[in-house]
């Protein structure tokens, strides 16, 4: 079974005009399947539509034409969205409360028993490694750990599915490595991982395969293996220049 099937997705939205309204075309006829267990790198430019399609995914926009299945079951599905964990690109956190007290509310939200989620916290606090910080405040944590905690509130109900949008902006080298190894290591432990992302270099490090996503059209599936002696980056501007 594969994690995600997206199968002709498209997506319009409605500009309102005072006289006439404009439509735009952020997703147009996309196809393509992920793989249980494996790590999926879906790139673009800003503006290609990696979002919208990530939004239609997780049901909180519906799709103009197409059809996108979780684990075998059609979005929107309220059994489906149990076993997706999300990043957004801008995640939101209460800064007054602490790493602990931020994964508590969300474990409490996903219906984690407290007996459960005492462990669950610590488990989760140790895989991103900020389970000495676990009694600080977040507004406290730099970039890169905000971006960990996000993780952490992502996969504290053991998701099989895991959606980031976007996870290494921002980031120092540090941090970038430090979410590399997060991600690797969410994969060992048989998780999917999909993310979209415009940083090439680091979908080239732990992707298995990789989408380029142009103006909302699909240009190419590239798997990683495959791609020497070129580099991803070589690939990724050949096939957005050839469409300019």
């Amino acid at each position: 079974m594969n994690a995600i099937e997206i199968k002709n997705l498209t997506k319009v939205y409605i500009k309102k005009r005072l006289i006439r309204n404009k439509k735009f075309l952020a997703v147009d006829n996309l196809s393509f399947d992920v793989a249980e267990g494996e790590i999926f790198g879906f790139l673009g430019p800003n503006g290609s539509g990696k979002t919208t399609t990530i939004k239609t995914l997780l049901g909180l926009l519906y799709p103009s034409a197409g059809d996108c299945f979780i684990l075998g079951e059609k979005v929107p599905s309220l059994s489906a969205l149990s076993k997706i964990g999300y990043l957004p690109e801008i995640p939101y956190l209460y800064e007054y409360l602490t790493a602990k007290e931020i994964l508590s509310l969300y474990g409490s939200v996903s219906g984690i028993s407290k007996n459960i989620l005492i462990n669950r916290i610590d488990e989760v606090l140790e895989i991103v490694k900020l389970k000495t910080e676990k009694d600080t405040r977040l507004g406290e944590f730099s970039k890169g750990m905000l971006q960990r905690v996000g993780v952490a509130q992502a996969i504290i109900h053991q998701p099989q599915l895991l959606i980031l949008d976007e996870p290494f902006t921002g980031l120092d080298p540090l941090g970038l490595k430090d979410m590399r190894d997060i991600i690797l290591s969410l994969k060992k432990e048989g998780k999917t991982v999909f993310f979209s992302s415009h940083i090439i270099s680091e979908a080239e490090k732990i992707c298995s395969r990789v989408a380029i996503i142009y103006k909302g059209k699909l240009l190419r599936i590239v798997k990683i293996k495959e791609i020497k002696p070129n580099t991803l980056e070589d690939i990724f501007i050949s096939e957005i220049n050839s469409r300019s």
